[in-house]
């Protein structure tokens, strides 16, 4: 006979598997998990909260470009404080070898990790997060970094623990995570406004109102969004808006019959 505990972890065993077996996209839900960290074991859902989250991974410890990733990022934590974003680092190696890996990027890059650091070793939290495949070896002591290398991404995740972007880069080429903050800016801004920022936005600058709006619907606009509509009206919306916004409905029907005449 098999207990309740045999089978509720093997039916853990085949949601993961079947978990890793699918590719994340954005819009899902972050694959939850218990972890020891460099912090403490930690259930990942309750441990983002109401925050937002950045998850970001890496392939081996001691690796020379997740070295200097990982002392920048510590650098930019007040940054990531401020926007109410925590930052998470998940290496393939156990959680011992990350404190020793600390001490080299405090000496190389002039920051220590100020985050927690997941510990990896039998690949599990990768798979769950299709950044390996199922049939991965799970002991990440055989294995180099090369065989890890799509153990490379970068994970927003929303408070409503729901997958907002993913990067995933090389292991040739650092990321960068000045992106990462101006793509952090623009979620924000946008979950709590029905609006669009345009190419390379930066906070502050204008963005386009009409994304979301309902005819007959009221929203204030605050006024930082007020500034010139960036795009032709006939690729935004051209609803009724009304408040703030009621002058870019006039210059959007106006942009819009320009167009028509060209």
């Amino acid at each position: 006979m098999i207990g309740a505990n045999e089978q509720a972890q093997s039916q853990e065993h085949i949601n993961a598997e079947a978990r890793s077996a699918m590719t994340l996209q954005i819009g899902d839900t972050a694959p939850d998990f218990e972890a020891e960290t460099t912090e403490g074991r930690i259930h990942f859902h309750d441990w983002i909260g109401n925050s937002w989250a950045v998850l970001f991974s890496h392939p081996k410890n001691f690796t020379p470009v997740c070295t200097t990733e990982l002392g920048y990022m510590a650098r930019l934590k007040p940054e990531f404080d401020r926007r109410n974003v925590k930052i998470i680092g998940l290496s393939v190696d156990p959680v011992d070898q990350h404190a020793k890996w600390a001490n080299d990027i405090e000496e190389t890059q002039g920051f220590a990790p100020n985050y927690p650091m997941i510990g990896d070793p039998d690949l599990r939290i990768a798979k769950a997060w299709g950044m390996l495949p199922a049939a991965a070896n799970g002991n990440a002591t055989k294995r180099t970094a090369s065989d890890n290398q799509t153990v490379r991404n970068v994970f927003i995740i929303g408070p409503d623990k729901k997958i907002k972007l993913i990067f995933v880069y090389p292991m040739t080429t650092g990321r960068n995570f000045d992106e990462v903050l101006r793509v952090i800016d623009s979620l924000q801004l946008t979950t709590k406004h029905k609006v669009a920022t345009p190419v390379n936005w930066k906070q502050g600058e204008d963005v386009i109102i009409g994304f979301g709006h309902r005819r007959g619907r009221q929203e204030a606009i605050p006024a930082r969004l007020e500034g010139p509509a960036p795009l032709h009206s006939h690729r935004a919306a051209t609803m009724s808006l009304t408040g703030a916004a009621a002058g870019f409905d006039h210059l959007f029907r106006k942009q819009l019959r320009a167009a028509h005449r060209r």
